[in-house]
């Protein structure tokens, strides 16, 4: 079984936040990871969302072309992505001309089908500037939730997708006049209502397995019927409509941008034999998973599915694995309100496993949590350090310094016959089959628990004690305290690069078929590594750095 695996193509308006990363990104990454581990093969696609109105406003506002604006961040998302170890097979661009080709052929084929149809739409027009204000050219208050600052498209505070013309107190964007009248325009209408039935017939089938908090909000958009939608726009970028009839019109952002995982695949596998349709998109031996965050539910749950089906181009989404809401301290990131953390110095000043480690244990999976720097310390401290860091330097240190011509295999072989062999077969077994449900927080759980298990038993065993009275048990102790911190340094190589391969280095070149064998709790390489002397390769040092606690107090007070 193949997997393609894609991550929400993150818009190239802004930067990338911690709310992204792991309500979206790191997760995927881990997933991706875990499953090449365990010898499946599998693709991450994404690459950088790249029309729309907003965009459309800020490269104005930053006086550059709408292309200069959108390569912009896609590299710099994708350097923000690298600095975070978050890999991908391939990330695009959806103003690529091979995205406008596959596109193309979606509109077609839907259009001739009959799913796309023309229909007269009520559109919000400013009085004063003369322009129609399409989704974010107007802002208002939300008439589901009653925020402020609601946009044409969605809200941001409840997630609904919002009619503009429904907004309470609209304003316009371009000049902030409050004069605004509803227009009819000619625009052109994905026919969701048409296949209402059909879409029903698949969610039903496939929604048993999704998390509650998908299945029921998709469930109460489309139990009833289903809303058709605008997929046209009188802008000046994006790809244009082909039809004569539609001249100047481009198609809207989100009906282009989730065809970019198609696109992005066709690209990625342009030069090899396999071809990016039959032997993925539609293959039977092909499992689909989209990551996405709660605001992009109803496009990976309706809108993508739906035009995934009638159009019959490739096989809906799988697996939907939608996360809810990363804040900072309660409320919900803003660069422009000062209520953010730039994650390029965070990296920088934290490194990368402190943050995938804390993002993990934020990931939003059924609730919505919050980023504090208090909880970061505390984690990193109390967890990371004292628990994994603290158990792998006091065993590989008493290692070293007491043998460190190495250790004979006969003091490791004898561990394949305990009981804690056996505890932890079956629990390297249970973190997998955790996250192959993409259950990727509570495997984290699951591993520091092992790491628990490790430390409780070398400090049961004192080996200090040990090597007073009988050396041989004491390098026994070691030994087996060695293969729990190996297969530590295995487990977490989904999780946290940097510390996963520092373990790795102690015990000299660890190829990549030893660590999956570990990593799915075979252990068949491992007994023949251990079958010769083990020498460690260097000598051990603090693996995890304290998070000091003057440096948060001041991170706190520049957040307040």
């Amino acid at each position: 079984m193949k997997h393609l695996v894609t991550s929400a193509l993150p818009y190239a308006n802004g930067p990338i936040h911690f709310g992204h990363i792991a309500g979206v990104y790191l997760p995927a990454d881990i997933y991706t990871k875990h499953l090449k581990l365990t010898g499946k093969r599998c693709l991450h696609i994404s690459g950088s969302d790249e029309h729309g109105v907003a965009i459309m406003q800020n490269a104005a506002k930053a006086k550059m072309s709408y292309q200069d604006y959108v390569n912009k961040w896609n590299k710099e998302h994708l350097a923000v992505f690298n600095k975070y170890g978050i890999e991908f097979d391939f990330f695009g661009q959806t103003s690529a001309k091979y995205h406008a080709e596959e596109v193309l052929q979606w509109f077609n084929i839907l259009y001739e089908k009959g799913f796309i149809e023309k229909k007269a739409q009520d559109q919000l027009q400013c009085q004063d500037c003369h322009n129609y204000l399409p989704d974010r050219y107007v802002e208002g208050t939300c008439y589901e939730c009653g925020y402020e600052e609601a946009r044409g498209d969605e809200c941001p505070k409840c997630g609904v997708w919002v009619d503009a013309v429904k907004l309470k107190n609209p304003v316009c964007k371009f000049c902030e006049s409050k004069n605004i009248e509803i227009k009819s325009v000619d625009q052109w209408y994905l026919m969701l209502s048409k296949y209402h039935k059909e879409f029903r017939a698949w969610f039903e089938q496939v929604s048993p397995e999704w998390k509650k908090t998908v299945s029921s909000f998709i469930n109460s958009l489309t139990k009833d019927e289903m809303v058709d939608r605008a997929i046209t726009r009188d802008l000046d970028w994006g790809i244009d409509v082909p039809l004569t009839e539609a001249k100047g019109k481009k198609l809207y952002v989100w009906f282009d941008a989730p065809i970019g995982y198609v696109s992005n695949t066709k690209e990625f596998l342009k030069d090899s034999d396999e071809d990016y349709l039959t032997d993925w998109w539609q293959s039977k031996d092909c499992t689909i998973t989209n990551f996405v965050g709660k605001d992009n539910v109803i496009f990976h749950g309706i809108i993508f599915p739906m035009m995934s089906l009638a159009s019959g181009r490739v096989k809906a989404v799988e697996s939907l694995p939608a996360n809810q809401y990363v804040n900072l301290v309660g409320k919900q990131f803003s660069k422009s309100k000062g209520h953010y953390i730039d994650a390029d110095k965070a990296v920088a000043e934290f490194g990368v496993d402190a943050l995938r480690y804390y993002l993990t244990t934020l990931i939003p999976e059924n609730n919505d949590s919050s980023y504090t720097w208090e909880q970061f310390e505390a984690r990193i401290n109390n967890e990371l350090a004292n628990n994994i860091g603290n158990f792998v330097n006091r065993c590989l240190t008493f290692f070293y310094k007491n043998w460190k011509d190495g250790i004979e295999p006969k003091h490791f072989q004898r561990f394949f016959a305990t009981k804690e062999f056996t505890e932890l077969t079956v629990s390297v077994k249970e973190i997998n089959e955790t996250l192959d449900k993409v259950q990727t927080k509570k495997a984290l759980e699951q591993i520091m628990h092992l790491g628990q298990t490790a430390n409780t038993f070398f400090s049961d065993r004192a080996p200090w004690a040990q090597i007073k009275e009988d050396d041989a048990l004491a390098q026994e102790t070691i030994a087996h305290s060695a293969i729990y911190a190996l297969t530590l340094a295995c487990l977490f190589t989904p999780y946290l690069p940097v510390l996963s391969k520092s373990i790795k280095d102690y015990f000299g070149k660890i190829d990549q078929d030893l660590v999956e064998d570990i990593y799915r709790g075979e252990f068949k390489l491992l007994k023949e590594f251990v079958s010769k002397k083990i020498v460690l390769q260097k000598k051990p040092k603090g693996l995890v750095q304290k998070i000091d606690h003057d440096r948060i107090k001041e991170l706190e007070s520049e957040l307040s």
